[in-house]
């Protein structure tokens, strides 16, 4: 297998317009590509463009009715269809709305391809991650379900268990439910509490339907939590069910809205605590699944101080090579944000946080609600998988 990374990108998957003033503006995506190629991660990956899935890829997932529906909403964007979730608060209709769509979805796909196939080691598609799309219905900003039909396609070509764990502060909604019945598939999900943000789901009893018991891991994060008990969470529950599942390759999405400064959720982690994560689920990658490894983006709505930071550094370790949260972002990306948008643009890879946390063998405090979650999904999760839920 070639050592060699990849990044699916060209400027057709920015191409996306849900309206002026919608948080999923493809600048985020812009931007962060301008930075990681200012950095010179670009040139550590093998870069090419992204094919478009056709309708017999899409409906490996989506519904034909849902297909069509899409394809019918690109072309009258002004008819609404609430039953296809189109047209709605938001996940507005635009002109060309299926191509796009298909195009990121392709982009997945070929990521997935690329590594299964023994192309590369590593592959990305940061705009993708859409993981709320349902087989026939767009919900959270997001048309076509990139990861479920990327993780499908690998599947379909002879991946016998294939792990996804989902990052973004939303509940990784859409994946689940495609998969909750499929036990070639553990979803792994780090979100903010069902009870306190959309779309209200992943609590720690969904564990998988009949069959599949156990194949779906989600860990309800309190609001206020950031980098410490984050990566607590992620450390007590994440390795331990993706080593047990013994993957033959991992897909993770890595939404960066729960940063402190994101406007939509009530995390406070920050860059390098994002960082840190990024770095464990690589080496989780090498540790499961002999390096096979498909990252993808997800959401994340501070557009200019947050994103393109985040994603360069997941960038950066797909390629091999990470950056020094301590260096400098390069002046000609911050000259552009202060032209283009009026803004003063970070200056260093890092927020200046120590991402270190407190170990879940420290014990158990009753008294948090991040440790009862924590211990909610462990108990929950832990026996169905065949591993003890205490140490």
């Amino acid at each position: 297998m070639s050592g060699e990374a990849l990044l699916v990108f060209d400027d057709g998957l920015t191409a996306y317009d849900f309206g002026r003033g919608h948080p999923m503006s493809p600048i985020r995506v812009e931007l962060t590509i301008k930075l990681a190629r200012e950095f010179g991660v670009l040139d550590q990956l093998k870069v090419v463009p992204a094919p478009t899935a056709d309708d017999a890829l899409l409906e490996t997932v989506h519904t034909a009715e849902y297909v069509a529906a899409v394809k019918h909403a690109g072309e009258n964007p002004d008819d609404a269809d609430p039953a296809h979730g189109l047209g709605t608060s938001d996940t507005y209709c635009f002109p060309n709305m299926h191509e796009v769509s298909a195009r990121i979805a392709g982009a997945s796909v070929e990521a997935a391809r690329s590594v299964w196939e023994g192309d590369v080691l590593h592959a990305a598609n940061v705009a993708g991650g859409l993981h709320h799309a349902m087989p026939n219905q767009a919900s959270g900003f997001c048309v076509y379900n990139d990861p479920a039909i990327a993780i499908q396609w690998l599947l379909d070509h002879g991946a016998e268990r294939v792990a996804y764990v989902d990052v973004d502060v939303h509940h990784g909604d859409g994946v689940q439910t495609v998969f909750y019945n499929d036990p070639r598939v553990l979803t792994v999900s780090l979100h903010e509490s069902p009870t306190t943000l959309f779309p209200g789901t992943g609590s720690a009893g969904e564990t998988g339907g009949p069959g599949a018991e156990g194949t779906s891991v989600n860990v309800a994060l309190p609001p206020g939590t950031g980098d410490a008990g984050w990566l607590r969470a992620f450390h007590a529950v994440v390795p331990d069910v993706v080593k047990a599942f013994r993957p033959s390759v991992l897909v993770t999405q890595h939404g960066c809205d729960s940063h402190v400064e994101d406007p939509l959720a009530h995390l406070t982690k920050t860059i390098d605590g994002q960082r840190a994560a990024y770095l464990a689920l690589h080496q989780l990658a090498h540790e499961v699944a002999d390096g096979k490894w498909v990252a993808t983006g997800g959401g994340g709505y501070a557009i200019i101080d947050v994103v393109p930071r985040a994603w360069t550094h997941l960038l950066a370790i797909v390629a091999g090579h990470p950056i020094d949260p301590a260096a400098l972002v390069p002046e000609a990306w911050r000259e552009e944000v202060q032209l283009r948008f009026g803004r003063v643009a970070p200056v260093r890879m890092t927020d200046g946080r120590d991402a270190s946390y407190v170990d879940w063998s420290s014990g158990y405090n009753p008294d948090t609600w991040l440790d009862r979650a924590i211990k909610a999904t462990r108990d929950a999760s832990f026996p169905l998988l065949g591993l003890d839920p205490t140490y």
